[in-house]
This record gives structure tokens, C-alpha cells and sequence, in this order.
């Protein structure tokens, strides 16, 4: 369906578990630094309820002040309800609505309190905003390679729901390893087997890994057939229900080395360097 890579730069994953506020010239200023490194896409900010993620408040105030006349990159807000997605298609500048449904109860409902039941009626209705606003919707599998509760789990039930989402209009399916879980040899059956059923899905990997293992990961993914991968730099951000605290974001500096070494690794490198900097300047002074 595509051959070249793409990678999704997730600032809004970073950022969103920090504790203090980051001022919003802060955010802007790092996101505008991503968007010139040329990025497919950045997933910048989320319309979700301030109580439950106090740090993405002013993720509309943050768009008005992004300069989007000299970058490629499209733009991908997280919601998590219809009122989330009537909110982020109010903004013509917003590409993709990215919505995280999970395949286990106990996760769903920690994250979105509700049951899968009800999560697929509100993807059913965000489909329709998304469709009449223009945009695309972008359906995170979290909890994709397993999960910590004993909530059932293998490779058919993905297969299962992934057949019940494409039936539904889904055309852009990531699967999310949201604790660390997956390894090599589940993300290359899952790919290896999910990719040629469904040629009219883009899938993706928003994988989470420790510093020893993002390797074999990308690698299984990719050669797989995975095209698209979620990363964000230095690896910051993740899931804060995780055990392991080495578990984050699939650092993007490694995405691009690997990338870079298959010749599948468009993106400005000076750019980046300076995407890299802003983020040391960032994350080590609010985190």
C-alpha cells in the first residue's frame, strides 16, 4: 500500500505525564522545531478533559500559535469522546483524530471509563464527525501486545477486532504495546499476519520499549511490513502504569538509525539535531 516510512513524532505522549505545567510558549516553541525536521506527521496535543490530563489545557491555544506555512508534517489530535472530536474539527488545521481503543475492559475503562462495548459506539460517532469535518481517524490497538490485568489476550482477539474496525471505515490501525509487553516475536506474527488480510488498512507500531530491546522491535516490525512508526525523542513520556521505569516511547533517534541504514530516512537531519536539543532543553528542566 505505501513504501516509504513513516514516522509519527508524538510530543503530546511526552509531555502529557509531566506533573509541572509547561508554559505554552514552550510547548510551541518545541513543536515548532518539529515541524521543520519534516516530520509525516506530529501528534502535537489532545482534546480531552483537563482534569484527567491537566498538561494538554491549552492544546488549542498551542495550534493558534504554531506556524504551519513551511512544513510537510500533517497535524494528529488524541480525543476520546465526541465532544473531543467536535472540538479538535472546529480547527481546519488538524489532519487526524486519534482515538485509543483498547482490547482490554480494565484498560478501557481506566482510560476513557468506559466499557469496549460502549467505546465502539463512540468510535461509530467519531467516524461520522471525522467524516464530515474532512478528517481521518487514526485507531490506537492499546493494550495490542498484551496486558497487565489478565484480561484476555492472543493474537485472534487482535485479528478479531481488527476485522470488526475495518468493517467499521477504520483505514489507519496502530498497534499499541502501551506497557512495554511486546516482543519481537509477537509484533512480527501480528504484522506478518495482519498486513496482507487487510490491504486497505495503514497499520502502524506505537510501540514502548527499554534501551536493550527497540531494536529487535523496529526490526520485526518493519520487516514484517510495518510502514508506519510512532516514536518520540530521547524516548520520553510512555505509559506511567508501567512497572519497569526504563519502559518509554520508542526513542525516535533510534527509529532514524535504523531507518537511515535501510536508505528509508527522508527527514531533514539538521533539523532534527535541533528538534533533539529543544527537547534536552524541555523534558530535563520540566520533568
Amino acid at each position: 500500500m505505501q513504501n516509504k516510512v513513516k514516522i509519527i513524532e508524538c510530543p503530546r505522549d511526552a509531555m502529557q505525564g509531566i506533573k509541572d505545567f509547561i508554559p505554552t510558549e514552550k510547548k510551541v516553541q518545541y513543536i515548532q522545531s518539529l515541524l521543520r525536521v519534516d516530520f509525516d506527521t506530529i501528534d502535537f496535543g489532545s482534546f480531552v478533559s483537563p482534569k484527567a490530563i491537566p498538561q494538554m489545557v491549552d492544546t488549542a491555544e498551542v495550534l493558534s500559535k504554531l506556524d504551519l506555512s513551511n512544513t510537510n508534517s500533517k497535524l494528529l489530535a488524541i480525543i476520546a469522546n465526541t465532544r473531543g472530536a467536535d472540538d479538535a474539527c472546529k480547527h481546519p488545521e488538524i489532519d487526524y483524530l486519534g482515538y485509543p481503543f483498547s482490547i482490554s475492559e480494565n484498560f478501557q475503562m481506566r482510560n476513557t471509563h468506559k466499557t469496549i462495548a460502549q467505546s465502539v459506539v463512540t468510535l461509530s460517532n467519531i467516524l461520522n464527525i471525522a467524516n464530515k469535518s474532512n478528517k481521518e481517524v487514526v485507531v490506537y490497538i492499546s493494550m495490542g501486545f498484551g496486558n497487565p490485568y489478565g484480561d484476555p489476550w492472543n493474537v485472534d482477539i487482535v485479528g478479531e477486532w481488527t476485522e470488526k474496525l475495518s468493517k467499521m471505515g477504520v483505514k489507519i490501525l496502530s498497534l499499541s504495546d502501551t506497557i512495554g509487553s511486546s516482543n519481537a516475536e509477537s509484533i512480527s506474527y501480528l504484522f506478518s499476519n495482519l498486513i496482507p488480510q487487510y490491504p486497505n488498512i495503514e497499520f502502524g507500531a506505537h510501540l514502548h520499549t527499554t534501551p536493550s530491546t527497540w531494536f529487535e522491535k523496529v526490526d520485526a516490525a518493519y520487516k514484517a511490513g510495518c510502514k508506519r512508526f510512532d516514536g518520540a525523542i530521547q524516548g520520553f513520556g510512555g505509559c506511567p502504569m508501567a512497572k519497569d521505569e526504563l519502559t518509554g516511547n520508542m526513542p525516535t533517534e533510534k527509529l532514524l538509525s535504523y531507518f537511515t541504514s535501510n536508505k528509508n530516512n527522508s527527514l531533514n537531519a539538521l533539523s532534527f539535531e535541533s528538534a533533539y536539543n529543544e527537547a534536552s532543553k524541555v523534558f530535563n528542566f520540566y520533568h
